[in-house]
């Protein structure tokens, strides 16, 4: 192997806007670990490390590549989940849509795989798949645009969703976004997206009105409405390509009041609190769009030792006070304590602990697998089987007993009323999305496994509880095992546009890490 001096390449952050070819050969030298981490990625005839910087040079001022061994980085590659988590040679910050083309040109000519990187919240297993190659981390591209007649917004890929909610508000805007305020936009509106404005206006990609995508090829495309990919993406998005920007349709703030009301209950309350959920709440699927209800299920020794705790929220949009026709059947359960909030929209993820500063959005080293499963409504006593099993799994000697249980309960009404075969997101009908998150510190293969068995366990019993013979998943919620009916609807004609789409952009499969469509 021969190896090409250069300084440059020790460093450990290197911007294209001062680089250098190498210019020097020696067969003795040893190199640095950044340069053995760019030989690593000549795997392809006549594309050595010499080729690699020659095509990396035509990056635009402003990229960065960062290599292993140095704090920049583990800071670029650090993920919020760390079970079957993709395994990255290089990390590259592309300052423009142009270095992202490049970037993938660059990548097919040398046969090196690549992956986009984002927000790095995505947890599904199959990621574990890419152990070697280019992360293109997208953080650079970041901004948005609000079009001069004030009805669309064009959002760059690499945006957080924090960064749209409180841009559109200042100017008096809105739109769907994801609940977590430490997420991307585009990585949930990829899978669909859901949102607390859903109710109004349909899931996240439902706002899309055209979007620039890096294709397998290498092709910058615009597609919209008339594009056959514009199925693909709206729903099974991470396989078809890189979102470079995307316009969206934005809505202007009407009710800027929300107010919360947070009930607290031990496990002994479990059946009656989601009947009641049925009943006051969801309502046969027709949940008014301005009420959300969540849940999760963890537990917090100080308040009861004796099992997690069930936090209860009833979320109202345009008041001040949650109107008592919804929280009345709730605290006449007998709550452990009630808590009443009130503010504005940019409130509301930090009410139910989702914000920026939030525990779920720090990256602690954690395995966070989640297991989800959409349903109906609650089956009231099957959830508490659930409940039993998941206290039971999480009891304080257990590895798991950080884990949580989440129940998403927003209104569907916007989402239904999108005709169902306009986008490959399949599963509008259901009303509920649940996911048992099981937090551990990775171990060992066997725990992992373990951490598996169990988050099945609890999906499984709620499946069963829904007397469905199929189950439907979130792919953005995804562990990894589910199959790709399971993900993207059960229809034959779903999965057969899926596979002809796949290989008509995407024949080599060169986006086939996140849980793969075809």
């Amino acid at each position: 192997m021969r190896w090409l001096r250069s300084t440059l390449l020790a460093a450990a952050t290197w911007s294209v806007a001062s680089a250098q070819l190498p210019e020097q050969e020696d067969p003795d030298f040893t190199p640095t670990p950044a340069e053995f981490a760019v030989d690593t990625l000549s795997h392809a005839p006549g594309c050595g490390i010499g080729d690699f910087w020659r095509l990396a040079k035509d990056l635009s001022s402003g990229t960065e590549i960062r290599y292993p061994n140095s704090t920049e980085f583990d800071q670029a590659v650090e993920r919020w989940s760390n079970v079957g988590a993709p395994s990255v040679t290089i990390s590259v910050a592309p300052a423009t849509e142009q270095d992202v083309v490049k970037l993938v040109r660059i990548a097919n000519n040398c046969n090196i795989p690549f992956l986009a990187y984002n927000g790095r919240h995505g947890a599904t297993t199959t990621l574990g798949q890419m152990t070697w190659g280019i992360s293109i981390d997208l953080k650079k591209l970041s901004g948005v645009t609000i079009a001069s007649n004030g009805q669309s917004a064009t959002v760059l890929g690499g945006t957080n969703s924090k960064v749209v909610i409180d841009h559109l508000w200042a100017n008096g805007k809105q739109t769907v976004t994801g609940t977590c305020e430490c997420v991307s936009y585009m990585g949930p509106a990829l899978g669909g997206g859901h949102g607390w404005l859903q109710g109004h206006h349909g899931l996240i990609a439902d706002q899309w009105i055209s979007a620039k995508i890096v294709t397998a090829d290498g092709q910058l495309r615009t597609i919209n409405s008339n594009s056959d990919l514009w199925w693909a993406v709206k729903g099974a998005g991470h396989n078809f390509g890189i979102v470079t920007s995307v316009t969206i349709k934005v809505y202007p703030v009407v009710k800027t009041n929300w107010a919360i009301t947070t009930l607290m209950y031990t496990g002994d309350k479990v059946e009656a609190l989601y009947q009641a959920a049925n009943d006051h709440l969801l309502q046969n699927g027709s949940q008014p769009v301005e009420i959300i209800n969540w849940s999760y299920w963890m537990n917090i020794p100080p308040i009861d030792p004796t099992g997690p705790v069930i936090e209860f929220y009833i979320i109202q949009e345009g008041v001040t006070a949650v109107d008592t026709a919804y929280t009345a059947p709730f605290i006449a359960l007998g709550p452990i304590s009630v808590t009443h909030n009130t503010g504005d929209y940019k409130a509301v993820s930090a009410w139910v602990g989702i914000s920026l500063d939030g525990p779920p959005c720090q990256k602690t080293g954690a395995a966070n697998p989640r297991f989800p499963l959409y349903l109906p409504q609650y089956n009231p006593s099957a959830m508490a089987d659930v409940y039993a099993a998941f206290k039971e799994g999480t009891n304080s000697s257990s590895p798991f007993a950080n884990s949580l249980f989440m129940f998403e309960g927003y209104s569907m009404q916007g989402v239904k009323a999108v005709n169902a075969a306009s986008a490959a997101f399949a599963f509008r009908q259901d009303n509920l999305l649940t996911a048992a998150l099981v937090q551990y510190t990775p171990g060992s293969a066997a725990l992992d496994a373990q951490a598996k068995a169990f988050g099945n366990q609890l999906r499984n019993i709620l499946h069963a509880g829904s007397g469905r013979t199929q189950k439907h998943t979130y792919v953005n919620y995804a562990y990894g095992d589910e199959s790709k009916q399971e993900l993207y609807g059960h229809e034959s004609w779903r999965t057969s546009r899926l596979l002809q789409l796949k290989n008509k952009y995407d024949v080599s499969r060169r986006f086939n890490f996140y849980n793969p469509a075809a």
